[in-house]
């Protein structure tokens, strides 16, 4: 058992929160255990000056860590005038997990804006983020149908992500704050609900691990990932 009592391969008790905000299509606030995201989805009329008459839209996200956040108070980044390389990576992966399950063909040249702002950090923010930053899309894009602003669905396929890793030899999935901080090896996945890989992200700390090890890391966040799609069809 762990220091909060789960099981190996058990994820943390998620809650979900629609319609978390007023004037967000789509607003969600998520929590996996202690960690508490707020996600919403925004559209503009605009696209990146690449994609400027392709026909072709766009996803961008933004991510942001609140000053209480954590244990001890953070600086807003503003007040730094310029986003922590930690910052920017996690912006970059978000967006390229939830593009990666859209067609922007039927989008259009419409941008389609993702916040994620963590109210409470103990471990997997960065997994929490693109969770409900896809829920918070899924009814956004309800909104945006219902509204005329676009003509179809362009979400090809549900994603969800989860944390795992190697912590005093054991194999976890979903890390806390303290499991993370002492962990051997720490991953990212990020999966479709038909159980494809969009993305990894994994380095061993401390010591490398069997190749083993990593497929039965994979299978626990296969496992981990489905039960989160249990919890989004029934959120609580």
């Amino acid at each position: 058992m762990r220091k909060d009592q789960r099981k190996n391969n058990q994820i943390r008790p998620i809650t979900i929160q629609r319609n978390y905000t007023k004037h967000a299509a789509g607003s969600v606030l998520i929590s996996y255990g202690e960690t508490k995201v707020l996600c919403t989805a925004c559209l503009e009329e605009s696209v990146p000056r690449f994609l400027k008459n392709t026909g072709k839209g766009w996803l961008t996200a933004e991510y942001s860590l609140l000053p209480s956040a954590t244990h001890t108070r953070v600086r807003r980044e503003v007040s730094k005038g310029k986003v922590s390389g930690r910052t920017s990576e996690i912006q970059r992966l978000i967006g390229r997990a939830l593009r990666a399950g859209l067609d922007f063909d039927i989008l259009g040249e419409q941008m389609i804006c993702i916040d994620a702002d963590v109210i409470q950090a103990d471990g997997g923010t960065r997994t929490a983020a693109i969770t409900g930053a896809m829920i918070a899309l899924q009814d956004a894009i309800n909104h945006w149908l219902e509204k005329g602003l676009i003509t179809q669905n362009p979400l090809k396929e549900n994603i969800a992500a989860i944390s795992v890793g190697k912590v005093e030899g054991e194999l976890l999935v979903d890390l806390c704050y303290e499991e993370d901080s002492e962990a051997e090896l720490d991953m990212n996945i990020v999966m479709t609900e038909s159980g494809k890989i969009i993305e990894v992200q994994g380095t061993a700390e401390k010591s490398a691990i069997a190749r083993s090890e990593l497929n039965e890391l994979l299978d626990l966040s296969a496992e981990a990932i489905t039960a989160i799609f249990d919890t989004i069809k029934t959120p609580v």
